[in-house]
């Protein structure tokens, strides 16, 4: 099955910007620190993304993924998967890479990479049939040197926590919303490991929750426009 996407142009979250703030210096990442900036194509082949429209949004309630992602838990599955994809691949390239990583960052990556790779397949066999196919990814080395691999994971893993949280309440299916909330709290571990690791020489605790004592969920809209301003999607 094939789905395509248009986009509302919406700002991403402040508190998506502010982890942005704490891994600047990657042109990747730019993106989450700015306003309205356009990104990615038309994405065929099964996958996911699409241009960005303005008002395509418009029907949407409550933060859910568009409808073209699938009706009702199966859209949001769908748009989990997507996520889980692009971080899958991500780190499986890092793994690929051979980086040469403390064995603390070993430990982070080895393990990463498992549950991301296991977030797919469980999301694929709860989809079935209907299942978003992976999309094609090109991420411009931003996985293949070691400051850039580590900057660029402690984005995606935040940005994995705001997008189940901002979803979770949406759920239907009891099942789901148990699978829902125990993909978001490995998420949330992930993001405050490699935020610890991202301290260097001036730990402070500030990175492991970077927004302070309680996150603040996103809409799909405002995740899914960070993700098409990577530019690591690339059909």
């Amino acid at each position: 099955m094939s789905y395509n996407v248009n986009l509302e142009e919406i700002d991403a979250d402040g508190a998506v910007r502010e982890a942005a703030d704490g891994v600047s210096g990657d042109t990747r990442l730019s993106f989450l620190k700015k306003a309205g900036v356009a990104g990615g194509g038309l994405l065929s082949g099964g996958a996911i993304l699409s241009t960005l429209a303005p008002g395509a949004m418009a029907a949407t309630q409550h933060g859910r993924p568009p409808a073209k992602f699938g009706r009702g838990d199966i859209g949001i599955l769908n748009y989990a998967l997507t996520l889980e994809y692009l971080e899958a691949a991500f780190y499986n390239g890092a793994t690929a890479a051979n980086l040469a990583l403390n064995p603390q960052t070993a430990a982070f990556l080895k393990t990463v990479t498992a549950d991301e790779n296991a977030h797919v397949a469980f999301l694929k066999k709860a989809l079935g049939k209907k299942a978003a196919k992976q999309p094609k990814f090109d991420f411009k080395g931003a996985n293949t040197s070691v400051e850039s691999f580590m900057k660029t994971a402690q984005v995606l893993e935040n940005t994995g926590v705001h997008a189940y949280s901002g979803q979770a309440l949406n759920i239907k299916t009891p099942g789901y919303v148990k699978a829902a909330l125990s993909i978001l709290t490995v998420e949330a571990r992930h993001a405050s490991v490699i935020g610890l690791l991202n301290e260097g020489a001036a730990p402070g605790g500030k990175e492991m929750t970077p927004d302070g004592p309680f996150d603040t969920p996103l809409t799909a809209s405002q995740v899914l426009k960070a993700v098409e301003g990577t530019k690591f999607i690339t059909g």
